[in-house]
């Protein structure tokens, strides 16, 4: 049986979760917060971290800012993206203005960015605001790599 290694969103412990229970909502072991909520985590550049060197499900993290237009535009079907991908791929929204260091450390020239990451490792990335039929799109390719 497979399992995957989760942080906890709610108290950042590490989780391990076996691959069948994904689809179950399961609990943190300690403070008993969902692990794979149905919307997107908002990270900051520790959490960020964190999840990369730890998480074995697939991130794929939205690189924006509160004064970009098309960022806005495209957040609800993002939200709704992480809703319909949860316990698949873990979709997270990181605020450029307020964690400018991280923004840098990924080469973020443009937003809305998305990145893909497994493993730790950068796996795909896509720029520009994209509509909810190309979100799903570019989500389902990302599971079947």
């Amino acid at each position: 049986m497979s399992e995957h290694l989760l942080i906890c969103p709610g108290c950042d412990a590490k989780n391990r979760v076996p691959s069948t229970r994904l689809q179950q909502v399961p609990l943190c072991g300690k403070c008993k917060a969902e692990l794979v909520p149905s919307e997107a985590l908002t990270l900051g550049g520790p959490k960020l971290d964190r999840l990369l060197a730890n998480e074995t499900l697939p991130l794929v993290v939205d690189f924006w800012a509160p004064w970009c237009g098309p960022c806005l535009q495209m957040a609800p079907v993002f939200s709704a993206a992480a809703g319909d991908m949860s316990g698949q791929l873990r979709l997270a929204k990181l605020d450029t203005e307020a964690h400018q260091a991280a923004a840098a450390r990924f080469g973020i020239r443009s937003i809305p960015t998305l990145i893909a990451f497994h493993h730790g490792k950068e796996v795909a990335r896509q720029s520009g605001a994209l509509s909810a039929g190309q979100l799903r799109q570019w989500l389902e390719s990302l599971k079947q790599s």
